[in-house]
């Protein structure tokens, strides 16, 4: 009989050689968050870090990815939101610092950028939210996919993880495909492996990592809270466009409400003109990431966060929750054997 740990890597043995690593675990890229020293402990653990730019300057981008080196001699990857006004600049600065992955976020890629990191050996990874997207990127020339379901925290689609994976696994054999959107155990990561995935990404599991320089006070809300205190950031008229984003409920979230009430009502009495409101709106969490990650404001700050925060449920260095991940993986494996 096969063993379990045999099993496992026969499973994940693409999405490991794709990324070069242990285990076919990628970090979810969290702004302020999945930094040098989240993304190295992620990385010197088995797994695949990825620093989230962000708003990032080129150099500031630099810094993070060499100093990210200096703390770990195993592979990363680097996430870049195609909107940033410097995107091709930012792609020049991950060739000079040898980043070997990058993933590409935020939206449809410019064909330029894939074929700019495309040709100078660079791994590119994009998100496909739909079929017919993943098969337009793979003619793009993307080498993986992630598929994230709407459990997941951050900004988010409107499918649920299982159900892309339905949609796409079975019909998308290229390129390797990583699953995410609400995935904390090892379980979980077996039966998308079973499926037709190449590995998983986890974002909300590594907010609680020892490593994370998340203030305490965030972490304490995850661990804290249930999977139904992860909700969507809401939108009371569809005159006011809210991107969807999935975070702790809080104060801010209650204030967020009562705002958009507020301009709903100058706009219908034509004390405020429709476009200055939807700007207001736009404006209205301003580093509101920030002072919750960084500064410990959980009240009126945005605590991002997946519906898998529910099994978030104390600090532990990130080599122990990868370990976690990894034996629920081969106790699953082992009780389908049994059974």
């Amino acid at each position: 009989m096969q063993s379990t740990e045999k099993r496992l890597d026969d499973l994940w043995s693409q999405g490991k050689d794709f990324l070069g690593v242990q285990y076919a675990i990628l970090g979810g890229a969290m702004t302020w968050v999945s930094e040098r020293n989240l993304v190295s402990a992620i990385s010197n653990a088995g797994g695949f870090g990825v620093i989230a730019s962000g708003a990032m300057s080129p150099e500031l981008l630099r810094t993070e990815i060499q100093a990210t080196q200096s703390l770990t001699q195993k592979p990363f990857g680097v996430n870049l939101i195609t909107l940033h006004p410097q995107l091709m600049e930012l792609i020049d600065i991950c060739v000079e610092e040898n980043v070997t992955h990058v993933v590409l976020a935020g939206g449809l890629p410019p064909s330029q950028a894939i074929k700019k990191l495309k040709d100078r050996a660079r791994k590119v990874i994009c998100f496909a939210p739909a079929l017919v997207l993943a098969k337009k990127l793979i003619k793009l020339g993307v080498d993986a996919l992630v598929i994230e379901g709407t459990e997941a925290g951050g900004h988010i689609g409107p499918v649920s993880t299982s159900v892309l994976a339905q949609e796409i696994l079975p019909h998308v054999t290229e390129v390797p495909i990583f699953v995410a959107g609400g995935i904390g155990r090892g379980e979980a990561i077996v039966s998308y492996l079973e499926m037709g995935a190449a590995g998983c990404q986890l974002g909300t599991r590594f907010v609680c990592a020892t490593e994370c320089v998340a203030h305490i006070n965030f972490k304490k809300a995850f661990i804290n809270a249930q999977a139904r205190d992860a909700i969507i950031s809401p939108q009371l008229d569809p005159r006011f466009p809210v991107i969807p984003v999935r975070g702790l409920a809080n104060q801010a979230t209650k204030d967020f409400i009562a705002y958009q009430k507020e301009l709903v009502a100058k706009v219908d009495k034509q004390e405020v003109n429709l476009k200055e409101a939807q700007l207001n709106v736009e404006h209205f969490w301003a580093g509101a990431l920030r002072r919750a990650v960084l500064e410990g404001d959980i009240e009126r700050g945005s605590i991002m966060a997946g519906q898998s925060v529910g099994m978030v449920t104390q600090e532990q260095p990130t080599v122990e929750i990868i370990g976690e991940l990894v034996d629920q993986a081969k106790h699953s494996i082992l009780s389908r054997s049994k059974a």
